[in-house]
Parts: C-alpha cells; sequence; structure tokens
C-alpha cells in the first residue's frame, strides 16, 4: 500500500466463533421480519430517531470516502401533499403507458397503481439525492466516484437501521423525480435515488403474497 495517515483499528470486536453464529442467526432471524408496506399510520415518529438512522446511513462505504448522499427529510403536512401531487403525476403516465406492458405485469401481482396516499399518511418521506460533486467535507467541490453504488449501499444501511427501531418503509421512485430538487430546494448536481417512506404500519396493512417469495441460499449464492 502506498503511505498514507492512518491509525489501528478503533473499534473492532472479534467475536468467539460460537457467537458468531447465533449472531448471524438472530440477526436473519431480525432482517427477514422487514417488509415492504403501502398503507402507514400518522402516527408521529421522533425526530431524533431518524436523525440517529441517518447517522448509521452516513457509515457506509463509499467511493474514495466522499460519501455522495444527502437525506431530505419532509415531514409538513403541506411539503408532503407538494411530494404527493407531483409524484401521482408522474404514475398517472408510468400507468398509463409510460411503463410498457411487461413492466406493468410484472408489478401486478404486488397490487400497485398511481395512487400514493401514503405519501401524505406517513410522518416521515425522506428524499434521498446522490451528489455528483462534493468530497469527504462539505466544502469539497471534486468529482465524486462510484455514486450509485455508494448511495445504494447507504440507502441499505438506511433502511436496515429504520426496521431495526420497529418502523416500516416503502421505496418510492417515481420517474422521472425531478420535483423532489425543488420541494427540497437541492442543486441540480445532486439526482434524486429514491424517496423513501417511513413510519409505523397502519392497523390494516397487509403485505402482498408475491412480496413473501424470497428466493432460497442455493439460488442466490454460490461458494467456489
Amino acid at each position: 500500500m502506498k503511505e498514507h495517515d492512518s491509525r489501528p483499528l478503533p473499534d473492532f470486536i472479534e467475536y468467539p466463533p460460537n457467537e458468531m453464529l447465533t449472531r448471524s442467526e438472530e440477526f436473519y432471524a431480525e432482517i427477514k421480519r422487514r417488509h415492504t408496506v403501502r398503507e402507514f399510520s400518522d402516527k408521529p415518529v421522533d425526530r431524533a430517531v431518524i436523525e440517529n438512522c441517518i447517522r448509521a446511513a452516513g457509515t457506509a462505504p463509499s467511493g474514495a470516502n466522499h460519501q455522495p448522499w444527502y437525506f431530505a427529510v419532509i415531514s409538513s403536512a403541506d411539503a408532503k401533499k407538494q411530494v404527493r401531487i407531483a409524484a401521482e403525476k408522474e404514475e398517472v403516465a408510468f400507468y398509463d403507458g409510460r411503463a410498457g406492458e411487461e413492466w406493468l405485469d410484472a408489478l401486478a401481482a404486488l397490487g400497485t397503481d398511481d395512487h400514493k396516499p401514503y405519501l401524505e399518511t406517513a410522518p416521515h418521506l425522506i428524499a434521498i439525492f446522490a451528489q455528483q460533486r462534493g468530497g469527504v467535507t462539505a466544502e469539497d467541490d471534486r468529482k465524486n466516484y462510484y455514486i450509485r453504488e455508494s448511495v445504494g449501499i447507504a440507502t441499505g444501511f438506511l433502511i436496515n437501521a429504520l426496521h431495526h427501531c420497529g418502523l416500516t418503509t416503502l421505496t418510492h421512485t417515481p420517474k422521472p423525480m425531478t420535483f423532489l430538487n425543488e420541494i427540497c430546494q437541492r442543486p441540480k448536481t445532486d439526482k434524486p435515488y429514491i424517496l423513501l417512506v417511513t413510519g409505523y404500519p397502519a392497523e390494516n396493512a397487509t403485505v402482498p403474497e408475491h412480496a413473501l417469495i424470497k428466493k432460497p441460499l442455493d439460488v442466490i449464492s454460490t461458494f467456489i
């Protein structure tokens, strides 16, 4: 390796093999309870919880450690209404033909349509932006690298953190999403990546049977 400033690994914990196995089993048991829902309660969620989950997302690995992500939390009723109006406008076009028959056929088992009431009902919408330029400090203005990969990993961290706290989520991706730049007052160099809906599930929340089908280990992996 090239010479660089470094320090000893500060906080790694090595677990005994039996505890490692137990922890892996416990984590799988917890994460497999994560489900996407489309019926949310309007029950409030403490902002501090969202802040801590975003802090967790901010620890994700990224290209050159530039951390090319930005999280805009939309909680006011007025802003959420603006998001819903703009998102449903794009969704109408999507379901009216922009998507194509194959895509719409794939979505049929999930029962989705252009109506997105949860965008107003859920207490928080987290608009996740991928930053084209930045760096390791807020003042930096350098090219970012592996942007989509980095933001995707951070989004996974965020979904996991929210689930760990006892909240549910929905990844919403209307196309285009440039309306989020205006609502969240973000520059054009920030590209909307995902709109993450989060909160408590409604009492009548359901999960499509189709969404419960997960590919088994021998289908999604090989050990060489």
